[in-house]
């Protein structure tokens, strides 16, 4: 049976802060490795994150560590009755990760990460996952545990806690 990834994976967390105090944490690339558990360090060329801007990630598995390349694809900054976006496109895997901003009724802010896959996952990514970094489906699992203590560890900074 061959090695097949999931197109879309998604998770979503009520946040009692507002959307403004949220967007500047998911936009503060560099601090990235404070909430994933996958990115040992960020580095956005020029320092400053912009639709456009390009940035560097050193991600772990174990003891493994690989470098990418990302770039600003969408960046909406949200309002008190608009959703916001922020995503970015890796380089070597194609693939767009995405956090989407909403308020909510009572100020606070949902919160959902994304990965998508529009344009499929490079050959060579899907390699590299079988047989370095474990397969789809142990690697998948991983993916998706990170996206929520992303989405938990971000909640526990807006809030204070």
């Amino acid at each position: 049976m061959p090695d097949t990834y999931e197109k879309l994976l998604e998770d979503t967390i009520e946040i009692d802060a507002p959307t403004d105090k949220v967007w500047s944490l998911v936009t503060d690339v560099p601090r990235m490795a404070k909430w994933s558990p996958q990115v040992v360090r960020s580095t956005v060329k020029g320092g400053v994150v912009r639709e456009g801007a390009t940035f560097t990630n050193l991600n772990k598995q174990g003891f493994k560590r690989w470098p990418t390349g990302g770039k600003v694809v969408r960046m909406h900054a949200p309002s008190a009755t608009t959703p916001g976006e922020f995503a970015f496109r890796i380089r070597e895997n194609h693939t767009v990760w995405s956090f989407h901003l909403e308020p909510t009724a009572t100020g606070g802010t949902r919160l959902t990460e994304r990965r998508e896959t529009p344009d499929g996952i490079s050959k060579l990514s899907l390699m590299l996952t079988k047989v370095v970094l474990g397969g789809q489906d142990g690697f998948t699992k991983e993916l998706r545990d990170g996206i929520r203590q992303t989405l938990e560890r971000i909640k526990a900074e807006a809030e204070g806690v």
